[in-house]
């Protein structure tokens, strides 16, 4: 049986991978990958320049989920935690000076009320909110609508607007790069949703759970992420960049792929492309499916600097820039202050994240210059930069909105036998949950031929 893997970023290379050591344990199955560009790895990739270690996209994954370190364990990969004796995330003030983000935050809930009651970044009226939450708790349970809200509906519910405003919009801006009055929370923040179910209150639903642990947050590979990418495409027998498909259509029992100068048959079809290209792929085969699929898709633009000098920088992981500053900056990274062994002995790197369509147009000397600008302004005066990069990544982020999931149920329920759809516009963007259906769809689309040949 031969199944065709259209779109070779992290969930297509992954599939591949799955179906290849399914076919070396026996199993009559052949995987062809076919990417539209000359390279795998879609927005994961790793520049290695002088020293440095660059992340051109993700930088690494949250602990706890564990797919990508079983993966990453199972290609024998060096798996590298995040230092976490100094995490602390700040967010840029209106005079543009950073202040910390209280500490023991999850996402926009603390599990520290005494910690909130210190810090400068809200007002009196908001750290009550924050207070009565846990007095609210029957209330909140009782009145937690039987449908999909809102991110920005669902935190003013529980805390109020300014918190919201403070710390819900820019932390989901960005990890989504998005909105948070139309992010979908049930897609999005899930854990918080199914917390508002069982406790109402979502404080007092981490306290109940909030044991200690010494699992670091995030984790990263020793030798960059682009060694993930490296170590699954090694096992790969058929291969094809710059080439990507065209069309698809029923044929028989199976498919064929269309593309600019031929077309090929095959059993079933893992479709790995961005949302953007899976809709034009699936609009001659079902328009409506098509229609479900997320509309509008962030673009995201990143500027890497490293420096020759030890950078005096605040203590932490980097700082996210609320709207509200009149900043273009979204966040920025301090690299060699979350992960060792980034940077060579006595050197620093930043990575400033740019969001929107006009950042895809502006050159790199621009953006290159904007990010000095703009860094500068926050930090305060910094040397001429060692080492420069930009990477733009065009609507790469699928915006879940709400109704998000019965959408993507709804059009996964429609697609035909041998028709599976993977990527980050259906269940998740981050790296774990990528893998973690990549591998499921490999093994279904196997057994499902295999049941329906036997």
């Amino acid at each position: 049986m031969k199944i065709a893997i259209l779109g070779g970023g992290l969930a297509g290379v992954t599939a591949a991978y799955e179906l290849t050591r399914l076919h070396e344990r026996g199993a009559p199955v052949e995987a062809t990958l076919f990417e539209a560009s000359a390279r795998l790895g879609g927005i994961i990739e790793t520049v290695r320049e002088k020293d440095f270690i660059i992340e051109c996209g993700p930088d690494g994954w949250v602990t706890e989920k564990p797919w990508a370190r079983e993966l990453a364990e199972e290609l024998g990969l060096v798996i590298q935690p995040s230092l976490d004796a100094q995490r602390k995330t700040y967010l840029v003030g209106a005079e543009k000076k950073l202040i910390a983000i209280p500490d023991g935050m999850r996402l926009m809930v603390p599990t520290d009320l005494c910690a909130i009651d210190s810090s400068p970044l809200l007002s009196a009226a908001a750290k009550q909110a924050y207070r009565a939450e846990p007095e609210r708790a029957a209330e909140l349970r009782a009145s937690a609508p039987d449908t999909d809200e809102s991110v920005a509906s669902f935190v003013r519910r529980h805390f109020g607007d300014e918190v919201t405003n403070t710390f819900a919009a820019p932390l989901l801006a960005g990890v989504f790069g998005g909105d948070v009055e139309t992010l979908s929370v049930r897609a999005v923040m899930p854990a918080l949703v199914a917390m508002e179910r069982e406790h109402g209150s979502l404080i007092n639903a981490l306290a109940a759970s909030s044991a200690k642990t010494s699992t670091p947050i995030f984790t990263t590979l020793r030798d960059g992420m682009s060694t993930l990418i490296d170590a699954m495409a090694a096992k790969l027998t058929d291969v094809r960049l710059q080439t990507p498909a065209t069309a698809i259509e029923r044929f028989g029992t199976g498919w064929r792929v269309h593309f600019a100068d031929r077309s090929e048959e095959f059993d079933a079809i893992i479709l790995a492309t961005p949302a953007h290209a899976t809709r034009t792929l699936l609009a001659t085969l079902d328009t409506d499916a098509a229609d479900l699929l997320p509309r509008e898709a962030s673009s995201a633009a990143i500027v890497a600097l490293g420096f020759a000098e030890d950078l005096t920088l605040p203590k932490g992981f980097g700082f996210l820039a609320p709207p509200t500053i009149g900043s273009p900056l979204l966040a920025c990274t301090f690299t060699h202050q979350k992960f060792a062994g980034r940077v060579p002995e006595g050197s620093s790197m930043l990575r400033a994240f740019f969001s929107g369509e006009r950042w895809m147009q502006t050159s790199d000397d621009e953006l290159i210059a904007l990010a000095q600008k703009e860094l500068t302004t926050i930090l305060g005066s910094l040397p001429t930069p060692h080492i420069k990069i930009v990477r733009r990544w065009p609507r790469s982020l699928p915006q879940y909105a709400v109704g998000h999931l019965q959408r993507i149920a709804a059009l996964h329920a429609r697609m035909p036998q041998g028709l599976r759809l993977i990527g980050n516009a259906y269940i998740g963007v981050g790296i774990p949950d990528l893998i973690r259906e990549a591998r499921r769809a490999a093994h279904e689309s196997h057994t499902i031929l295999k049941r329906a040949e036997g």
